[in-house]
């Protein structure tokens, strides 16, 4: 038996009034998901526990068979994993995102989380500099894939609540700033990364083509070296993960998994999504499982795109989920769940921690439908009174046929 899990990163929404109250999904021509929907089980999952942040840590963790509960540690640490980086038992990572801010009216606003998506060879050249300039024996920098990289601390501390960039867009950030003396290394690393910044040959060149400058640094999603069994060790599965994202790479290498980098996938809305799909099924000849992540809904919901979501939906179906159901025959039998990691609303810009729809498509007919599903979509999911709690069983149930 193989088995796919296939995640559309934040697809799901909540109804929009431009959409005469459909969501995103619902709005989508997903006539491939829709198909598995009818054939397989359809209902909501609950990825992200009460007591966590809705993060794609978090709920990733939760899709990948994992119990939040026992193994995380911060978001950081995975993303370490996936850069090559080792950690010591005292040292910890954080995300650096490399961001734009904006002076208005006496205050300090997150203009843009992601500077502009700007490109991985200028951030690299932006990393170059703090670690030439900043970089020493406690910290270190390490450039990762656009707007996204990671900074060690060795022998540092944890113990901070730092919002995600993510969910401040267009909000002051002066509340959000550490400045707690057991912080202000922090505070003296970002201070000195934005005077670096500010006249940058990358900057300098990006405001002259009229984009938006890297002008700072948010450090976030700290943590320690997670302890994680393998899903060899708990499950008997060989297999890969096949993501853009340092995140999902991450968990997928303390999950024991190959990582597949596919020519062209960037984490964003213009990512190789038929290559992610094709690579699956490569993997799937040899091996037991593939793990196919797609953030372009995400970064769109993030953006407040509306149509950027529905578009990269509907990419997603049409060039990943049916790229798959045109090519899995040549594996044989076959076990397929889809779904996102986590809601990610439009017009709220972040995530939540709602229930995700789920699919669970059993090519043996092992799944067999409840209700009246049309297709597949937020309500559809709840119509069939299914709720997977917690989220980390989804996994289970794939592996056994049944739910």
């Amino acid at each position: 038996m193989k088995y796919l899990i296939l995640v559309g990163d934040g697809m799901a929404d909540e109804p929009i009034d431009e959409l005469g109250g459909l969501t995103p999904l619902e709005k989508a021509r997903t006539p491939n998901m829709d198909r598995l929907a009818r054939a397989g089980l359809t209902g909501m999952a609950e990825t992200v526990p009460a007591a966590y942040h809705p993060g794609s840590d978090v709920a990733n963790l939760s899709v990948f068979g994992y119990d939040p509960a026992a193994c995380y540690t911060g978001r950081s640490p995975l993303e370490a994993a996936s850069m090559g980086v080792e950690l010591g038992p005292d040292d910890v990572a954080f995300r650096l995102n490399l961001v734009t801010l904006a002076a208005h009216g006496g205050d300090l606003y997150m203009e843009d989380f992601s500077a502009g998506h700007i490109t991985t060879d200028e951030a690299r050249e932006l990393i170059a500099t703090l670690q030439s300039e900043l970089g020493d024996e406690t910290f270190q920098f390490y450039p990762g894939v656009s707007y996204r990289h990671l900074m060690v601390w060795r022998g540092g501390r944890t113990d901070f609540t730092i919002a995600p960039p993510h969910d401040l867009t267009n909000q002051s950030v002066r509340s959000h700033m550490l400045r707690t003396p057991e912080a202000q290394p922090l505070m003296q690393i970002t201070t000195s990364a934005q005077l670096l910044f500010k006249n940058h040959p990358v900057n300098l060149r990006r405001q002259a083509a009229g984009k938006l400058p890297a002008n700072s640094i948010w450090l976030w999603g700290q943590g320690k070296r997670p302890r994680m069994q393998t899903l060899q060790e708990m499950h008997g599965l060989s297999g890969a993960v096949i993501s853009a994202v340092d995140l999902i790479k991450g968990i997928g290498i303390y999950a024991g998994l190959k990582v597949i980098n596919v020519p062209g996938a960037t984490g964003y809305l213009d990512t190789n999504y038929r290559g992610k799909a094709q690579a699956a099924l490569d993997v799937l000849c040899e091996c037991d499982l593939a793990y196919v992540h797609v953030e372009a809904p995400d970064e769109a919901a993030h953006g407040g795109q509306l149509n950027d979501k529905i578009t990269a939906i509907e990419r997603f179906d049409a060039e990943v989920v049916g790229t798959i159901l045109d090519g899995i025959g040549g594996v044989g039998d076959c076990r397929i769940l889809v779904l996102p990691d986590h809601p990610t609303p439009v017009k709220r810009m972040t995530h939540t921690k709602d229930p995700v729809p789920f699919i669970l498509y059993g090519s043996r007919g092992e799944f067999v439908p409840r209700g009246e599903v049309t297709g597949y979509s937020e309500a559809n999911a709840r119509s069939t009174g299914i709720l997977v709690r917690p989220g980390h069983l989804m996994l289970q149930h794939l592996i056994a046929g049944t739910l």
